[in-house]
């Protein structure tokens, strides 16, 4: 039984070895034997006909994908997932709430609007949206975006009021119409929001949702870490509550961070411990929360208890008269009414919108894919740029500011049990409770509270900088990505750094496709297995064969490439070969017209007495002449691997074969197609013939369409494996070897030399024409 269960375990050594006999499979043999199934494209008409079809079953497809809410919510189970929605609605309102009030502060409008941006796009998600866990509002990294916007089109020095101790530039001594100048941000955050959601629209209607994948892990993540402390630094001066000027663009990370430090002795003590309070006990309740979330049934809402308790303090101690804090102050009750936006500002914000309508996007859908993984359903990326789009559409008519998601907020309503986007719209209901009612219990709430709460939740961005050394390790292109993005958000403003962290991810693709790994490869004795000759102790190159696999497609940015890596592979430059022994034929030629060589039955030799002027120095320039032109003929047959009686460097050629592996080429443009036909003509040239193997059948059509086959170039030396190719320049070697030699004549002018051929197979017969 130990021995039948020992074998059991073992392979059958029948199964793990197979033989195969079959024919040697040129590109032609093999078509010949198996007929090719004709493609059948549908007829322009056929197409018509699907894309107009028209059934009640296929109106209510179109309607559930645009309207997603039909899908989910008749399947809706009242009785398991209501009650766990209405928790997690209540906990995410809470959180909402004062995220809204805190990231208002980001987009320099007053902070009522951030009730508002947190209320407002959740309405239209909820039908239109197909991720049913995120938690869709403000997001700080977005935030940001638009107010570095809303700071650059209407900063302090717009709106100084005539007549105060004001110069042009010392603004913080003069007095601002603050009023005026709300107004006016909250009109550019609004006009901003719309146009972003015209934007999303756009580009879901017109299927762009792929465009995400260009935005790879390494640069979100090297883009949100920046964007962390960007949101840092921007609230640092809250919780000092220094006041600075609001600088923009390049480097303005650096000057507000040396303007604060400047004026660092201005710094409101209350404010500071205020803040510095907070944030200390909100990451501590954060820390408690990760670590023992098995076992509190819903996380602590610390922010809702520390900004309650904040209040009262505030309230109770009076902190703005007595102190000078800095606290909210107003809070508008209630809504409202809807306001177009401004389209005069279109244009000056046209550019930015772009970036902001892509981020927002792609943080919305790379949390909501996660959350979608988890809980096993899909999201259509087409369908939440729509959904995102009519959003902020919508959001931007009631004064709001861009909505994405956030991924503290969508943390919470999934840890809290929330199941679908029922608990969206409960907490999009606490929100509503705020804004009619408690709104005016938080205006005594110090705003150095609500950037503690913002700096806070910055913790998880800032943990990804612990992922370079490991992305090192996996990839250290990935790792340059990352800290290349990171480093360009900071130093450039998000906009502009998103955009290089986008154009180097592309040009790191674009170098490893123009940069492909390559190598001359060999066979593993017995088998029909080639491996790359440098990695293997016993591969073995076939005599007089080489063999050369590129690893990508090719094209015109790689075509140099391709022809170094031959040179490297083969060890000798074609064209070079061929001009040396033009330039030996010449020397011959010249020296046989005047008697000093003579071409017979033993070669060419000297004649006794006569200095042979043959060996001159190889110094004469070369001579790309083209030898199609038609002037008088020599024909020899040299072996070009022996000793030649004139002093010309001629590359010795070891091969007589070139094998290309196709196999990893997955397209060849038309400069592709070109250049390989030169360098098929190249190699002929100088007597070496050159073999496709292993190309994958769209490769031969498309050589077709470049004209790449003629009389000269035929199909039949594609073959369908490296192995194939093999066996049959094995056979052709071993036919003409056992041919009879064939003896060649020298035709110069009218005379007429009989010369030895060759014995080598290496040598062949050289065929150029020459000017006396």
């Amino acid at each position: 039984a130990m021995a039948a269960g020992g074998r059991a375990s073992e392979p059958l050594a029948e199964l793990s070895h197979y033989v195969v006999a079959r024919p040697i499979y040129s590109e032609p043999g093999f078509q010949e034997e198996n007929e090719r199934r004709p493609p059948l494209p549908p007829t322009l008409r056929e197409r018509a006909q699907a894309a107009c079809r028209c059934s009640r079953k296929r109106a209510f497809q179109i309607a559930k994908s645009f309207l997603p809410i039909l899908e989910w919510l008749p399947n809706y189970r009242v009785k398991e997932w209501l009650i766990s929605d209405i928790i997690s609605g209540l906990s995410t309102g809470l959180v909402a709430t004062l995220q809204g009030l805190a990231y208002a502060l980001l987009v320099a409008v007053p902070v009522g609007f951030g009730l508002y941006s947190a209320f407002f796009p959740i309405l239209t998600y909820f039908f239109l949206g197909t991720s049913r866990h995120i938690s869709v509002g403000p997001f700080p990294v977005v935030s940001l975006m638009v107010g570095s916007v809303v700071l650059s089109m209407a900063p302090d020095e717009n709106f100084l009021i005539e007549g105060s101790n004001a110069t042009g530039t010392n603004v913080t001594g003069a007095l601002i119409d603050t009023e005026s100048r709300d107004a006016q941000r909250v009109l550019i955050a609004s006009t901003l929001t719309f146009l972003v959601g015209i934007l999303q629209v756009i580009f879901g209607v017109l299927q762009i949702g792929f465009i995400v994948r260009y935005l790879a892990d390494p640069l979100v993540g090297g883009f949100t870490t920046a964007a962390a402390f960007q949101v840092l630094v921007s609230q640092l001066k809250i919780v000092l509550n220094v006041s600075t000027k609001n600088y923009n663009g390049v480097l303005s990370i650096i000057y507000t961070l040396v303007e604060t430090f400047e004026k660092i002795g201005t710094t409101n003590i209350a404010d500071l411990i205020a803040g510095l309070l907070t944030i200390f006990v909100c990451m501590v309740v954060k820390e408690i929360n990760d670590r023992f979330k098995h076992k509190i049934p819903i996380p602590i809402p610390i922010e809702v208890i520390v900004t309650i308790v904040a209040t009262g303090i505030s309230y109770a101690a009076d902190l703005e008269k007595k102190y000078n804090a800095g606290i909210v102050k107003s809070i508008p009750r209630g809504f409202l009414p809807p306001e177009p936006p401004n389209v005069s500002l279109f244009s000056q914000m046209i550019a930015a919108s772009f970036s902001i309508a892509i981020v927002a996007y792609a943080i919305a859908v790379s949390v909501g894919k996660v959350y979608a993984t988890k809980y096993d359903y899909a999201i259509d990326g087409n369908q939440e740029f729509i959904a995102f789009g009519f959003s902020n559409i919508f959001s931007g008519a009631f004064s709001c500011f861009v909505a994405t998601t956030a991924l503290s907020r969508t943390a919470v309503q999934e840890s809290t049990g929330g199941k679908t986007q029922v608990a969206g719209i409960i907490s999009a209901g606490i929100v509503l409770i705020s804004i009619v009612a408690l709104g005016k219990l938080l205006e005594p709430l110090q705003k150095s509270v609500l950037a503690a709460v913002v700096i806070a939740n910055l913790k998880g961005m800032f943990m990804q900088v612990f992922d370079v050394p490991r992305l090192w390790r996996q990839n250290k292109v990935d790792a340059m990505i990352w800290v290349f993005t990171c480093i360009a958000s900071i130093i450039l403003g998000l906009d502009l750094g998103l955009l290089a962290g986008l154009l180097f991810g592309l040009l790191t693709v674009v170098l490893r496709v123009q940069f492909p790994s390559w190598g001359g490869f060999g066979n593993i004795p017995g088998t029909d297995i080639y491996k790359k000759v440098k990695d293997y102790k016993n591969v073995i190159e076939p005599e007089g064969v080489k063999i050369l696999k590129f690893s990508s497609p090719i094209f015109y940015a790689n075509i140099d490439g391709l022809k170094s890596s031959l040179k490297s592979t083969v060890g000798f430059d074609a064209v070079k070969v061929y001009n040396k022994r033009l330039k030996a034929l010449r020397k011959i030629q010249k020296l046989i017209k005047k008697g000093k060589l003579k071409a017979t039955k033993n070669g060419i030799i000297s004649e006794p007495g006569i200095n042979n002027e043959a060996f001159e120095t190889d110094e004469e320039p070369e001579d790309n002449q083209d030898p199609q032109v038609p002037t008088k003929e020599v024909e020899i047959q040299v072996d070009w691997n022996s000793e030649l009686p004139v002093k010309v460097n001629i590359p010795k050629v070891p091969i007589h074969s070139l094998i290309l592996d196709f196999g990893a080429v997955t397209f060849l443009d038309i400069v592709a197609v070109r250049s390989i036909k030169t360098i098929i003509k190249e190699f002929e040239r100088i007597d070496v013939r050159v073999y496709f193997a292993s190309y994958q059948d769209n490769l031969i059509s498309q050589l077709e369409r470049g004209a790449f086959f003629d009389d000269t170039v035929r199909k039949d030396i594609f073959f369908l494996t490296v192995h194939d190719a093999v066996l049959y320049i094995r056979n052709q070697m071993t036919y003409s070897d056992n041919q009879d030699p064939i003896f060649e004549k020298v035709r110069i002018s009218s005379s007429t030399f009989p010369f030895l051929p060759s014995s080598s197979t290496h040598s062949g017969s050289f065929c150029g024409t020459f000017e006396n």
